[in-house]
């Protein structure tokens, strides 16, 4: 089989790898996103324990990335490509552990006494940040930079949510101050949902750079 024929099919395996991981972290932040609001117990067990795929499918496309690097040495946009992939394969892997520790507070808050453990509603920022990893995903898949460019416009909305969720848990603590654990735990939530919006927004800088061949860095 001739080196440049093979040299398509590896990128191809690798391009195909990338979106079966890029659907399970979808698949997994969209469970978290549930949970917050369901607190279903077995939800957030399952969330949990299949940490360990994602883990696993980052280390394998990074392995498969440096390999075809290694012995083909691309160059313009097949090098672009795989550059692309090493960058975003480590963002969806960092989704999704967000996406883990947003069930493990879950878990935390689900037992704790407090009565204040469901008094915080982040359907709005959730909505918001499921929509921000979407759009990236599919601007991903679909190599559309202008879309890829309107995710930049949704990031301060979620940030001035998680400002929103600071100010309510700090008016909380003042009022409840009997339950510290509860309300630090229902602030992090906050966090967590933001840097999952975070890595969605870093995602969008490098399908800029890889349709376009610009570095774009929105901070």
């Amino acid at each position: 089989m001739p080196v440049h024929h093979t040299f398509h099919n590896e990128l191809e395996k690798l391009n195909q790898k990338l979106l079966t991981m890029v659907a399970m972290v979808e698949d997994r932040v969209r469970k978290a996103v549930t949970v917050i609001e369901t607190h279903d117990e077995e939800l957030v067990k399952s969330i949990i324990r299949s940490d360990y795929q994602i883990d696993d499918m980052e280390v394998e496309i990074e392995e498969d990335c440096l390999k075809i690097m290694a012995l083909h040495q691309p160059v313009a946009s097949d090098l672009r490509f795989l550059i692309t992939v090493i960058k975003v394969n480590n963002e969806i892997e960092r989704i999704g552990d967000m996406a883990v520790n947003i069930a493990k507070r879950v878990d935390v808050i689900s037992q704790s006494t407090s009565v204040m453990k469901g008094a915080f509603d982040y359907s709005e920022m959730s909505e918001h940040v499921i929509t921000m990893l979407k759009m990236s995903l599919d601007a991903l898949v679909h190599r559309d930079a202008a879309m890829a460019r309107q995710i930049f416009l949704i990031e301060d909305k979620v940030n001035t949510l998680r400002n929103q969720a600071y100010d309510a848990v700090v008016k909380m603590l003042s009022l409840y101050p009997e339950h510290p654990g509860c309300m630090i735990n229902n602030y992090l939530l906050a966090r967590h949902l933001e840097r999952i919006a975070d890595r969605a927004t870093n995602i969008a800088e490098e399908v800029i750079y890889l349709v376009e061949g610009e570095i774009v860095r929105l901070r």
